[in-house]
């Protein structure tokens, strides 16, 4: 089965999902006509569309990256198993720090992790009308830079396509399966007198997770009510969530993983201790809340106002405030919580954090036959602050009640203005040669004070970046050939992480050590597609070059957050393949083919040497010089998605691939993930309502049936690796072992 499933993936993958590509043509248009908030990517190969409709198709709790698997050169990971708790992805190789992401024009990557964490609000899917993912460098986008890609996320009325947004509606949604996975949605679209309306949208999603005491109890809410009048448009949104999720982010080793020798693959060593009986004798205990807190809430508001056909402005004010903590019980050096002592004793501790957001956006666009012109900035501030609080020591020491072992704090300023022009210089039908340019300044302020809570020692920092990211593309369009080419410039600064876990401050000097670089990429995109109505196919070229990019190293620290280092010269190249074919009127295929090469130049790295993993007694040191392959960068990845849709009923087989992945940068086959394959079938059947019920304003009915892997891979998509290694040549690597098949249904219904 296993083997099957993974030659009917290769065999059939070929890249972009095709009337996605044909959608992303279609809707570029309309957006030239009509303003809406959402940044419009480009017309090109590396591009993909989603509706509203697409984006849940196989909406049953999963955060969001898991409803993009489908995209070229994307992958999904969970800390969980089933994608319900902490989700991250990555694509072509870059991860999800490096991945700007913007909601109605407005930063969602946090400021100083640059990430976003879906798991804070979950089911947001359900609130977003389209999402546009462009991979490479994009054109200018609000926050952090974009390295692997931009995901540009939009909401308004994400009705279904057979409802009018011009009638109020009501919606229900309810789905349950294993592992206890449960997710409720409600929502409705109100329509107001004097052209307002509102949108509404409550989310709760429960799950046990695949591994062992990873539970996720989650809620998320949005709102918004706005004015739409002929000119001008006013929109107030609220949303936001609180999540508390049982940790997995420590990861097992490689046979518990793979569930070789019949090993439990849902094992979780999170909060894992030994007690002792009055006997004498030892049992493994689990501290039960060893969990992650956390809630946070946004406000926006946009206004738009058309002043004549061709010219309109807007503009967004947003504000987002965080707070929460996860708490561990672990055993630890006292000198990890700031004590003068070097001997062990079991702790539980809290690691906290409260944080605000705000700024705002605006853009003023003009356009015209021969030229599209658009100019606008954004400026965001952020301050957060970081603390750590010791309840309990298993120690005679006396401490004092919620003993405070370290605290920082952090500003960010964040600020840019661009402008991008679009010039057709050839309009005469069917021919169509568009030359496009982008150029935006930004600037970035970083101020941090107090400890820093890895060694406990003071680190005060205050960097200063001006980036300038340039971009220029051509565009050719003929009887549906499309063929694109650019080139661009990003630059990126720094994470938090990258300073906390690199940096050595010395007091006396003031000086710094280890002190990280900013990120720049050089973009080179070639691509082509031909649409037919019955078909499309497309290919995609790129090579991305970087000059001190920050690669993982397969290490992490004691939150599951990677650690990275500068390399001085890598790159990135590949070729993204896209195909899709209209077999019949009720059968369609779809599918996506990535190859890539991902290579750090003139790498160097030392390696611990160790004995035994019985002993750890240190015998010297090793080194990687050379050429190697960047860690978590498969060489292939593919997609193939099977449409059958009939008489109501739609049944849609996706099947994924992922080649070798590795899990550090010494290209070491004993520090690696398998390739792996998986198989989702999604089944759903649209009720006969007005036929059953003869009148038109029936609701809307559908029942479904999502079954994940349904061939039951024993996979893992991420892990990571010690910067060591035994004298046999093993490693100790640590493994996210993910869901074998499991299986949710439930209903949508709409009034």
């Amino acid at each position: 089965m296993k083997k099957f499933s993974f030659f009917l993936s290769a065999t059939l993958a070929a890249s972009v999902v095709a009337h996605a590509q044909t959608d992303t043509i279609t809707l570029t248009r309309q957006l030239d006509e009509v303003i809406i908030n959402a940044p419009v990517a480009q017309v090109t190969n590396n591009h993909t569309a989603l509706t509203h409709e697409q984006l849940n198709q196989s909406n049953t709790g999963q955060n969001l990256p898991f409803l993009l698997s489908a995209t070229p050169a994307l992958v999904a990971t969970s800390d969980d198993g089933l994608g319900v708790g902490y989700t991250y992805f990555r694509i072509r190789g870059t991860d999800h720090t490096r991945i700007n992401m913007t909601l109605n024009d407005v930063p969602l990557n946090d400021s100083e992790s640059q990430t976003v964490f879906w798991v804070n609000m979950t089911d947001m899917a359900s609130s977003m009308s389209s999402l546009n993912v462009q991979r490479g460098v994009g054109t200018s986008t609000n926050g952090s830079a974009s390295f692997g890609a931009s995901i540009n996320m939009s909401t308004a009325s994400p009705l279904a396509s057979n409802l009018s947004p011009l009638t109020s509606s009501v919606g229900l949604s309810f789905n349950g399966g294993m592992y206890n996975t449960f997710r409720e949605m409600v929502n409705a679209h109100i329509v107001l007198p004097n052209q307002w309306r509102a949108n509404a949208r409550f989310s709760k999603v429960n799950s046990d997770g695949f591994l062992y005491r990873t539970a996720s109890d989650l809620y998320s809410y949005y709102g918004d009510l706005g004015w739409y009048g002929d000119k001008t448009e006013v929109v107030g949104r609220f949303f936001g969530g609180s999540e508390k999720t049982g940790m997995g982010w420590d990861g097992v080793d490689y046979n518990t993983a793979y569930g070789i020798n019949g090993a439990d693959r849902r094992y979780n060593p999170a909060g894992e201790y030994t007690t002792t009986a009055a006997d004498g004798s030892d049992s493994t205990a689990y501290y039960p809340n060893q969990t992650d807190n956390y809630a946070q809430q946004h406000a926006q508001l946009s206004i738009l106002h058309r002043f004549t056909p061709q010219w309109s402005l807007s503009a967004t004010a947003h504000y987002t405030h965080g707070a929460g903590y996860y708490e561990q019980y672990k055993r630890k050096k006292l000198s990890y919580w700031g004590l003068p002592y070097s001997h062990k004793a079991y702790g539980m501790y809290r690691k906290q954090l409260d944080n605000h957001f705000f700024g705002g956006v605006v853009a003023a666009k003009y356009i015209s036959e021969p030229v599209d012109v658009q100019f606008g900035g954004a400026a965001n501030y952020y301050m957060g602050d970081h603390f750590g609080t010791l309840h309990y020591l298993e120690d005679s020491l006396i401490l004092p009640i919620n003993y405070e072992y370290y605290r920082n704090d952090a500003k960010k300023t964040d600020a840019n203005i661009y402008a991008k022009a679009k010039y057709r210089l050839i309009t005469s039908s069917p021919h169509r040669l568009t030359l496009y340019a982008d150029l935006q300044y930004r600037y970035v302020r970083y101020e941090r004070n107090g400890m820093n809570d890895e060694d406990m020692t003071d680190l005060p920092l205050e960097v200063n970046f001006h980036f300038f990211n340039p971009k220029a593309g051509l565009t050719y369009q003929n009887r549906g050939h499309l063929l694109a080419a650019s080139f661009a410039i990003a630059n990126r600064e720094p994470s938090r992480n990258n300073y906390k876990e690199n940096v050595l401050y010395d007091a006396s000097t003031g000086e710094y050590i280890g002190l990280p670089h900013a990120e720049r990429l050089y973009d080179y995109e070639l691509g082509y597609t031909y649409s037919h109505p019955r078909f499309a196919i497309g290919a995609n070229l790129y090579f991305m070059d970087y000059d001190n990019q920050l690669v993982l190293t397969g290490e992490y620290n004691d939150v599951g957050a990677y650690k990275t280092k500068n390399v001085k010269d890598s790159y990135r190249m590949g070729a993204e393949l896209t195909a899709g074919v209209k077999i019949t009127n009720w059968l369609r295929w779809d599918g996506n083919l990535v190859a890539s090469r991902n290579k750090i130049l003139n790498y160097h790295q030392y390696i611990d040497l160790y004995d035994d993993q019985d002993n750890w007694n240190w015998v010297g040191q090793d080194s990687v010089v050379g050429t190697t392959t960047i860690a978590f960068s498969p060489t292939i990845t593919a997609s193939s998605l099977f449409t059958f849709d009939v008489a109501g009923f739609t049944a849609t087989v996706q099947t994924n691939v992922v080649s070798k992945q590795y899990l550090d940068n010494t290209q070491d086959e004993n520090a690696m993930l398998r390739a792996y394959s998986t198989t989702n079938l999604n089944l759903q059947y649209r009720l006969p309502m007005q036929q059953w019920c003869k009148k038109d304003n029936a609701p809307d009915l559908r029942l479904l049936c999502q079954i994940n892997n349904i061939f039951n891979a024993k996979y893992a998509n991420n892990g990571g690796a010690e910067a060591s290694k035994f004298m046999d040549g093993s490693r100790c690597c640590w493994y996210y072992a993910q869901a074998g098949i499991n299986v949710h249904a439930g209903f949508v219904i709409r009034f």
